[in-house]
């Protein structure tokens, strides 16, 4: 399989099954894209037939040595019983903010609101320690709701962490996820020394943020949050953090949104697209889909300027490694989401992953009670590209892996079916990072 898109002057094909890249003139990328397409060259370019034969015969030599074009790659079949490398650890369903667009239902989870008591984080722990087999190097996100509403636990949780990894001859990397609204300098002190990343959420612009995350008493959050958001990344230094916003269908201009957190100083950037049923007046729908497309282009434009001028800045949906990344079981599988990964609620149930949390069906076991529900983990094991029919034919299959499993169900009531407006989006911001990539490369060189 192959994909052909354009970006700026250059023509680019993909190669899907190796993810090698090739730059054509653009005689041969309309051939290449009419093939793509189901199409006859002949009859869809202008060319002369005997240089569409030139080209036909060109790149049959080229498949024929599995350089362009190649078939599907085997990969190691993803084993059963997979082992625990990473949990979510709910220390908090509960927050101080009342996000209009959160999955989570401002916090609680559609459930009570409740914190995590030390007892149930140790058993967690304890949990990730005798599930994650041979694995040497492991993952805790202590999340919520607010997860700095529970401090005393989240110190607790990593001192006991601490000496468990020791124990076990093993290292736990812990991060933390947060609004920042109950920050203070002990706590940045405390995320600084012992998180191996912090994620901040922080929507952009003043007004959108405002709009968007008000605080329980219904103001904006965005001024009691800025300057707390600076001080832990100054102090952070080099440490990984990045800046998480969300987009909606009230700012489809999002990369003013982008522009903004980088006039505060902020250089690890993401904007994600809301995910919400149609009906909610902050959901994306076909209809904005073209917008939002031409809104990544002009991201894309932006993005390279400020770098190439000397604003250097990431932004995470324009990242991609042309060269290594994840092996390919990695991109087959996914985030290993009820396999690898497992999200644990303030009572110790088990789910598999953050955003399954409170759906009775998918309900794997509880920490305290030991009781772990290893055919629904299985289920999971089965769930990847290769058995997902919408998949099959998609050129970004292994830049997604699959897509959300948790949206898949929300959405389509079976984690088998991807939700196609992420795939939309998936496969654009895909095509403007790879083009990114190739433009810096060449500026490089030159």
């Amino acid at each position: 399989m192959i994909h052909t898109f354009r970006f700026h002057e250059m023509n680019v094909v993909l190669d899907v099954e190796s993810g090698a890249i090739h730059l054509l003139d653009d005689a041969a990328f309309s051939v290449l894209s009419a093939l793509e397409h189901g199409e006859d060259p002949h009859q869809r370019t202008a060319l002369p037939a005997e240089e569409v034969e030139e080209i036909l015969q060109e790149y049959a030599a080229l498949k024929k040595q599995g350089l362009i074009d190649r078939e599907a790659l085997e990969a190691p079949a993803v084993r059963g019983g997979s082992a625990i490398k990473s949990l979510c650890l709910h220390v908090a369903h509960d927050c101080n903010l009342r996000c209009k667009y959160c999955f989570a239902s401002t916090g609680d989870f559609h459930g009570a609101r409740m914190l995590m008591p030390f007892s149930v984080g140790k058993a967690a722990i304890d949990f990730l320690m005798e599930r994650s087999g041979s694995r040497k190097h492991l993952e805790v996100d202590l999340f919520g709701g607010e997860p700095l509403m529970n401090f005393d636990v989240c110190k607790q949780i990593v001192a006991y962490g601490r000496e468990q990894e020791k124990r076990f001859g093993k290292k736990i990397n812990f991060t933390m996820t947060t609004n920042c609204v109950a920050l203070n300098d002990e706590m940045i002190a405390f995320i600084n020394r012992e998180m191996h990343n912090v994620v901040i959420s922080l929507d952009g612009r003043r007004e959108i943020h405002d709009a968007l995350r008000p605080t329980v008493n219904g103001k904006g959050s965005y001024d009691l949050i800025l300057e707390k958001a600076k001080q832990l990344v100054a102090d952070r230094g080099d440490k990984e953090h990045y800046i998480r916003g969300t987009f909606t269908r009230n700012n489809l201009d999002f990369s003013e949104d982008v522009k903004a957190l980088l006039d505060e100083g902020f250089r690890q950037l993401s904007l994600e697209p809301v995910v919400l049923p149609a009906e909610s007046p902050y959901s994306i729908l076909e209809e904005h889909l073209e917008r939002i497309f031409a809104e990544y282009d002009k991201l894309a434009d932006y993005y390279l300027y400020e770098r190439k001028h000397g604003r250097w800045f990431n932004f995470f949906h324009f990242m991609v490694d042309m060269e290594g990344g994840p092996c390919l079981r990695k991109r087959i599988s996914g985030c290993g989401a009820g396999t690898e990964y497992a999200a644990i609620t303030p009572d110790g149930d088990i789910y598999p992953c953050h955003q399954f949390v409170g759906i009775p069906e998918w309900l794997l076991g509880n920490v305290c009670t030991g009781a772990f529900d290893t055919e629904k983990q299985s289920v999971f094991e089965g769930c990847n590209v290769r058995t997902k029919n919408a998949c099959q034919k998609c050129w970004a299959k292994y830049y997604c892996s699959g897509g959300c499993a948790a949206n898949a169900f929300l959405y389509n009531g079976d984690i088998h079916k991807p939700y196609e407006m992420s795939c939309h989006m998936l496969r654009k911001r895909t095509e403007c990072a790879i083009g990114i990539a190739l433009t810096e490369r060449n500026r490089a060189e030159s």
